[in-house]
């Protein structure tokens, strides 16, 4: 069956007009070197040949799957047409249609090559000049020394300087480029991080960036981590030029391809530009949940599910780091009817709402046989609640008409620690956390005695850094560790209580937010009442005071000033009216357990 192909298209694209739909055939196909998995194809119509058409990173596996052999005959739903150093044109397939397979057909008319240049291309802007070199810049932004105070910058000015004329996709950036610019969107944004050694100390941030073609990461340091953190925002879409282009640390990529990620420095140009529907947003590989179990547990994958159920925020004493981290358990289900623990660490786990059951993908989630089969964020995940995509509808309402009524399976057992509920006599008598090792246990208890003083105090607002900050007593507060002065701070709880079963009582720390669960008050505003109104602010404990909660704690022998004593730390706590009918259980359970016999008729919780 032959096809017409439509003539004189190649010269059309490459010299920026635009075609609807060609008729195109493949000549051969060519596998660009590189670590990342890309081909260069020599395509026809009829009239020209050019051997500068990239196929994008998303139809790779037409190649895999012979679907381009030479001859085939394909229609061109969507490309992009650049320039390359300025002088060299290329066309990036974006999505093709097969028409004909090359078996079926054969060379179709009798084209020529076409030579770059030979077809006057459009007038356009003049170039711009060349930038100047980025190493000495990259060099400054990482180099050692004191830091300076950061203050509350303002945005970078909008200066025009860059345009849509020499806009480079993102899977041809190398560093034998210059004169570039990519239009692309923030798809994720991290938390400022901060360091320190004995080489200097510094902090950064990095954001990844995503057009048509692909996707890449790109590092700020120091001052440029200053001038562009607060300017980017995820979702929207920028210019960005003059930023300088290594080889990729694969351990930082995350689920990134590309053969180069992009640092700041001084020269480079970021500016907002009108959002352009033609670039995607974040791209997921979903893995449907009842596929984990037979994958290999080393890897990272894409996940999307209705949360089902979410866990308290919990607080647990990590060995390697010497630090405590917060987590949170999440159970996710798909229309597979299988459920998968979800386990989220630090400001992910902290910020996370629950409500209404939200549909979560995960972007880069690792893949263990921790507790059979489980999943867990890490540094280069990237969460979204809800995404406005066609699976979260479905998800949505698969869940909403079926799923909630229905009886998933789990692929993750158990978590490893258990509500261990004890008295607090039997864990002094077991001496739990007496040994140097932390110990857990959960206890039904009520609150004797609430501190209010000192139980609030100004931390730093950077990112996950929770210091305390120095009031300079000139409007500005500073932080020694990450080294800055900042306009504002932020409240955080740290409240010493005193709590009792009918065994004993213990003095208990809780923090942010176990303290604010306690206290059904956030922080920030526990302390703006404070100053503001005393006598609310200590209504506020009161109302708190002979309350019963469910806790769980973390016990652990410390010493001070050659003093041992026990610190027990709740990671949580709810009210054991929220939960009655949970309670009564476990009661009755504890009485047979005790050989007793329940009379539910008596069995009344106040």
């Amino acid at each position: 069956m032959d096809h017409q192909l439509t003539t004189g298209a190649i010269v059309k694209m490459l010299n920026g007009e635009k075609v609807d739909n060609a008729v195109l055939q493949v000549i051969s196909h060519k596998r660009v070197v590189g670590d990342t998995e890309r081909y260069r194809l020599l395509i026809s119509d009829g009239q020209h040949m050019n051997s500068f058409a990239m196929l994008g990173t998303q139809l790779v596996y037409m190649i895999h799957e012979n679907q381009l052999a030479p001859n085939t005959v394909f229609r061109l739903n969507r490309y992009v047409s650049n320039t390359v150093n300025g002088t060299k044109k290329i066309i990036i397939l974006l999505d093709i249609t097969v028409l004909v397979p090359g078996a079926q057909t054969g060379k179709i008319g009798n084209p020529q090559a076409y030579a770059a240049g030979s077809t006057p291309a459009p007038a356009a802007a003049a170039p711009a000049p060349a930038a100047p070199a980025p190493a000495p810049a990259f060099k400054n932004s990482t180099s050692n020394g004191a830091m300076a105070a950061r203050p509350v910058a303002a945005p970078p000015a909008a200066t025009g300087q860059l345009s849509a004329q020499n806009v480079m996709p993102i899977a041809h950036l190398t560093p034998y480029a210059n004169k570039w610019t990519i239009k692309a969107r923030v798809t994720s944004k991290s938390d400022i991080r901060t360091w320190s050694n004995a080489r200097g100390e510094g902090k950064l941030f990095s954001f990844e960036l995503l057009d048509e073609s692909g996707e890449i990461r790109c590092t700020a340091f120091k001052e440029q981590c200053d001038k562009f953190y607060d300017f980017l925002e995820p979702n929207k879409v920028y210019y960005l030029s003059q930023a300088f282009l290594k080889p990729a640390n694969k351990q930082f990529c995350g689920t990134i391809q590309h053969d180069f990620e992009l640092t700041l420095n001084h020269n480079s140009i970021i500016e907002p530009c009108m959002d352009d529907s033609s670039i995607p947003g974040m791209q997921f590989n979903f893995v449907p949940i009842s596929d984990l179990q037979t994958m290999e547990k080393t890897g990272l994958v894409d996940v999307i599910g209705v949360c089902k159920e979410a866990g308290d925020l919990d607080r647990i004493m990590s060995r390697k780091l010497s630090k405590e981290l917060t987590k949170r358990d999440l159970k996710l289900v798909d229309q597979s009817n299988t459920e998968v623990t979800l386990t989220l660490w630090g400001s992910q786990a902290e910020s996370f709402d629950a409500a209404g059951n939200p549909v979560v993908a995960i972007k880069g989630a690792r893949l263990s046989d921790f507790n059979g089969c489980s999943l867990s964020s890490g540094g280069n995940s990237k969460l979204q609640l809800n995404p406005d995509i066609d699976q979260t509808y479905k998800l949505k309402g698969w869940y909403e008409n079926e799923g909630v009524n229905m009886e998933s399976k789990s692929i993750s057992t158990r978590a490893a620690r258990p509500d261990n509920f004890k008295t607090f006599a039997q864990a002094k008598h077991e001496n739990i956390g007496g040994t140097g090792e932390p110990g857990y246990y959960s206890v039904c208890a009520t609150i004797l005695q609430l501190r209010s003083e000192n139980c609030l105090y100004q931390s730093c607002p950077n990112g996950d850094c929770k210091k305390k900050v120095i009031d300079q007593q000139n409007g500005t507060f500073r932080c020694e560790k990450c080294n800055e002065q900042f306009s504002e701070f932020r409240w955080r709880a740290l409240m010493q209580m005193n709590v009792a079963d009918m065994t004993d009582n213990q003095w208990v720390t809780a923090f942010q937010e176990t303290a604010e669960a306690v206290l059904g008050i956030s922080a920030d505003e526990l302390g703006r009442m404070r100053d503001s109104d005393p006598e609310r602010f200590q209504a506020v404990f009161n109302r708190a005071t002979f309350k019963q909660f469910n806790m769980k704690l973390r016990a652990k022998m410390e010493s001070y000033n050659d003093e041992s004593r026990m610190r027990v730390v709740v990671s949580a706590a709810a009210p054991v009216s929220a939960d009655l009918e949970a309670h009564k259980r476990r009661l009755r359970e504890e009485i047979i357990a005790m050989g007793g016999q329940p009379n539910e008729e008596k069995m009344v919780v106040d």
